[in-house]
């Protein structure tokens, strides 16, 4: 145990205190430049966000200084690091209502004044206070309820109205910490423990590619169109249009047309988003369009890092699986957006492989086994600390000194209480990551979009308070002592509904945590049937992978395939040439032939090759361990669904269209043509020639046998639709 030298004056522990909060920001801003970058970054994004990281990240050290500072009794040696009870306050005051105007004000309206899609400022302003109108709304109905309930309680209001803001504030925080915190719990450990099998989380990630390929192209069709739109936009030279000039040639900015063709309006794979333009161009409507533009741009970058990102993961993952023959571990070139530990290593080739084979699978058996006896923990002094607190595990290892039949918490309990938060607070935050949240906001490196910045920063604010306020209470009667407490404690127990719901509400926490430890969310799904995913959840793909699919996004062998095939350069090459070609069609036509995706048994050349060299995005030849396609097909993307036809016509429409006697007569000539003639019956036919008069095309008389000729695949002796009649140029039976 270390032991921390103190005396009656608090200098010491000031100095340590300033200390932790400038590690603390230090951290807070290495995490705003991994997912915003700090040059280009305006002001009013990066420091209100930077707060709202800062000022949670700081609870976590005056939570464990208040505990240790509220019994106060002359053995000062019992307590850890500690501050006056003036100091706390005031530290107490500035955290918590900086949070509370975070949470409820300053990033609400940020974040709809960064998505709105007006030019000026006051105008986003304005529109920012439209869309956080119905919001407000809410609240101020729900504080309004409150404020009759705490009236007919008390029939005054000397403290009602602070109370009551605060009280509420901290049950719907608390109602929003304890679900995503119960999924964290479970998350955490679990996902730990499946990575531990090497290829198990191979199967996984193969599994999992053709849903992220699926969203990455619906997102780039989704930008096309827009861009298309614009496009067309920026052909109009008169009329309303005329006083939208700059703002129009801004849009097209921001759009990746090429120059040589500033107004093609090709026709792109409806999504839905293009839309006509109408003959009046308002403000709204480009506001409306700037929107929609920038959020695609955001969308498309978000799938595209996670492509790229699960690419990554395959060709590392499967390159740790090939080295237990070798002992010898080699990722090839590092990435450009590699890391410092990644671009500086000090392990040889074996002794990569022993780490990575050997030394972290055992690593993270161990870290989630701690971490689920954590997860235990927590969740057991949830259900007991209303009805029996003596029981709570938490309780005995934050309270080591009994003083005068007194709990002290020394600078060990300290340390064990901020990592006691640190997991709570974790396990809450991931599971928002894994939440499918409205307009599709991720966090993306580098790159992440200013309202989503906003939104993810505000949930954090949000989730702060209640979280610390919910671990003082494991800890039975000291927690009634702090300076927390008097200053927000005592007003959440104001009413005995607050004490009740502050008691017995955390007890629900066995909801997400049944849920996510028995795959209840994809149960759920296939019971009602929406298609509408809550969660992630890791058992509803493995569910899904034994029976065979994943709901539509095919099976981990079509991932293989797939991710096989982008290693090969043959999908890139693809998504080249139907750009090309969706750029050379006519205006204003939606019949443009868009390249499908092939399948694996295809294959070009003689040799069977699937595609270019060995060109990889990240430096790392196909060698690495990645499997080369099957004979099974490649995963069902959108691409390869709404595939065209050579001349323009839709086949799903065509297939459609056909009537019963055309419909037997394709499926009767597809199976034919896919048997193989017995080698006996190939022998027997040679040497016997065909009559001329049953050589069809052929002048000279001379053809193959008809055994041959039935295996061809494409003759005219093997179409069956001549039976029916059916023999034209265009493959249509005549009835």
């Amino acid at each position: 145990m270390i032991e921390i030298p103190t005396s009656p004056s608090p200098v010491p522990s000031v100095v340590f205190a300033l200390v932790a909060l400038f590690c603390i920001s230090v951290v807070a801003l290495l995490i705003l430049r991994y997912y915003l970058p700090l040059r280009t970054t305006p002001a009013y994004l990066l420091v209100p966000v930077f707060f709202a990281l800062w000022l949670p990240a700081s609870m976590v050290l005056l939570v464990p200084i208040d505990l240790a500072s509220s019994a106060m009794v002359d053995d000062i040696d019992a307590r850890g690091i500690w501050l006056n009870w003036a100091t706390l306050r005031v530290s107490w005051r500035v955290t918590y209502w900086l949070t509370f105007a975070l949470t409820w004000f300053i990033l609400p309206i940020l974040g709809e004044y960064s998505d709105s899609g007006y030019r000026e400022p006051k105008a986003k302003l304005l529109d920012s206070l439209r869309a956080n109108a119905q919001y407000y709304a809410i609240v101020f109905g729900t504080g309004a309820l409150g404020l009759i309930y705490v009236f007919v309680s008390y029939h005054h209001f000397s403290e009602s109205l602070k109370s009551t803001v605060m009280a509420l504030a901290y049950c719907w925080g608390l109602i929003l910490a304890i679900y995503l915190m119960g999924h964290g719990l479970v998350s955490i450990p679990r996902r730990l423990f499946r990575n531990a099998n090497i290829s198990g989380r191979l199967r996984r990630i193969q599994v999992h590619a053709p849903r992220v390929y699926e969203k990455m192209d619906d997102a780039e069709i989704d930008l096309e169109d827009l861009e298309m739109q614009v496009a067309e936009l920026s052909r109009r030279k008169g009329g309303s249009a005329s006083f939208f000039q700059d703002w129009i040639e801004e849009l097209v900015d921001l759009t990746n047309l090429p120059e040589s063709q500033p107004g093609r309006v090709s026709a792109v794979r409806g999504s839905g988003n293009q839309g006509s333009i109408p003959n009046v161009i308002t403000e709204k409507y480009l506001a409306e369009l700037t929107r929609r533009l920038v959020r695609a741009r955001h969308a498309r970058s978000r799938y595209v890092n996670e492509w790229n990102r699960l690419l990554e993961d395959a060709v590392k993952t499967q390159a740790i699986l090939d080295s237990a023959a070798s002992k010898k571990l080699d990722f090839g070139n590092v990435s450009p957006n590699a890391g410092f530990w990644d671009r500086h290593t000090v392990f040889t080739p074996y002794t990569r492989f022993l780490f990575h084979y050997h030394f972290v699978p055992y690593l993270q058996l161990a870290l989630a086994s701690t971490l689920s006896l954590a997860s235990a923990c927590i969740v057991w002094s949830e259900l007991v600390k209303g009805l029996f607190p003596q029981l709570s595990v938490i309780r005995y290892s934050v309270i080591h000194h009994q003083v005068s039949g007194k709990g002290q918490v020394g600078f060990a309990g300290q340390v064990i209480a901020a990592l006691w938060m640190v997991y709570m607070c974790a396990s809450a935050l991931i599971s928002i990551t894994e939440v499918k949240v409205w307009r599709g906001r991720a966090l993306v490196r580098r790159n992440t979009a200013q309202e989503s910045a906003f939104w993810y920063a505000s949930q954090v604010a949000r989730l702060s308070v209640p979280l610390t306020y919910n671990f003082m209470t494991f800890l039975g009667t000291i927690y009634r002592d702090t300076v927390f407490y008097d200053f927000l404690g005592q007003l959440i127990n104001l009413t005995p509904l607050g004490t009740w719901f502050d008691y017995l509400f955390p007890a629900f926490i066995l909801l997400p945590v049944c849920a996510a430890l028995f795959g209840l969310y994809g149960k759920i799904k296939r019971v009602v049937g929406f298609g509408v995913d809550v969660l992630d959840d890791d058992d509803e793909s493995e569910d899904s992978d034994a029976r065979g699919t994943a709901f539509g996004t095919g099976s981990w062998r079509e991932g293989r395939d797939l991710i096989a095939r982008e290693l090969n350069g043959t999908s890139a090459a693809i998504r080249a040439r139907r750009s090309d070609v969706l750029g050379g069609g006519a205006a204003g036509s939606r019949s443009s032939p868009v390249l499908s995706i092939p399948r694996s048994g295809r294959r070009d050349g003689n040799n069977g090759s699937v595609g270019p060299g060995p060109t990889t995005p990240f430096g790392t030849s196909p060698s690495a361990g990645i499997s080369g396609p099957s004979s099974r097909p490649q995963a069902n993307t959108s691409a390869r669904r709404v595939g065209r036809g050579p001349a323009g016509v839709n086949l799903d429409e065509a297939d459609d269209n056909e009537n019963f006697f055309e419909a037997l007569g394709h499926r009767m000539k597809n199976t034919i043509d896919t048997f193989d003639t017995p080698r006996w019956l190939q022998d027997i036919g040679q040497g016997i020639k065909k009559p001329k008069w049953m050589a069809g095309g052929d002048e000279d008389g001379h053809g193959s046998s008809g055994a041959g000729s039935s295996s061809s695949g494409g003759g005219a002796g093997s179409d069956v639709r001549r039976w029916f009649g059916g023999g034209n140029s265009e493959g249509r039976i005549r009835l």
